[in-house]
């Protein structure tokens, strides 16, 4: 199998550069950081904070998260409910890396991840694919770049969907959040030695996906 690791802070594009790898390789897009959100969107549908981790392990081992293709577009159900536009709104990041320092969390989706990389050719991209999720992976990638510069792409991103952030407030909630995952207890977000770092502050996404390919196709 083909497995691609792709890990990084918020904002650096991962997602972006994972699904054109996918699509010019003709292999399946994960995406991790969804699987987050769709948890914490049913702890927020309950009125339960995310990172209440009591109240979120009573209902976790219940939840149903279904990944489904439909058209070559990934879509994320909930007990059923296609939250693939719900989980995108703006505070679903910070909710998602509330959930995702519970251990029981990560424990649960991880076994998932790993089921699907196992039985596909993949590309998975989040903060702990190469570190934890897929440590065996053949391919893995530490994508970053400059906070001030993710904060823009954020602020642009989320404005052509109709959502309108300040950047400052985009800016304040990148640096929270990588602070969070980098040091939260279970599985942070790290660069392992293995791992080809790629800074993409300077750079377009098809010239960071064509070095990725580069080192793909060389190997």
């Amino acid at each position: 199998m083909i497995n691609i690791a792709i890990d990084g802070p918020s904002g650096a594009g991962k997602s972006t550069i994972a699904k054109i790898i996918a699509k010019k390789l003709n292999i399946i897009y994960l995406d991790t950081g969804a699987m987050y959100r769709a948890v914490a969107w049913k702890a927020i549908s309950l009125n339960i904070e995310p990172n209440d981790s009591e109240r979120v392990k009573m209902f976790l081992d219940a939840l149903i998260i279904d990944i489904k293709y439909i058209d070559g577009v990934q879509y994320i159900f909930a007990d059923g409910i296609d939250v693939t536009n719900a989980i995108r709104e703006h505070h679903m990041s910070k909710a998602a890396s509330d959930i995702s320092k519970i251990p029981e969390v990560r424990l649960k989706l991880v076994d998932m991840q790993r089921d699907i990389a196992s039985k596909n050719d993949v590309v998975l991209d989040g903060r702990d694919i190469t570190s934890y999720v897929l440590p065996n992976a053949k391919y893995k990638f530490y994508l970053t770049a400059k906070a001030e510069e993710r904060a823009s792409r954020r602020v642009k991103e989320l404005a052509e969907k109709g959502q309108h952030i300040e950047y400052e407030k985009m800016l304040a909630d990148i640096i929270d959040r990588d602070y969070n995952d980098s040091t939260r207890a279970f599985a942070p977000l790290t660069k392992t030695i293995d791992s080809v770092e790629i800074d993409s502050t300077a750079m377009g996404i098809e010239e960071v996906a064509n070095i990725i390919l580069s080192y793909i196709e060389e190997a």
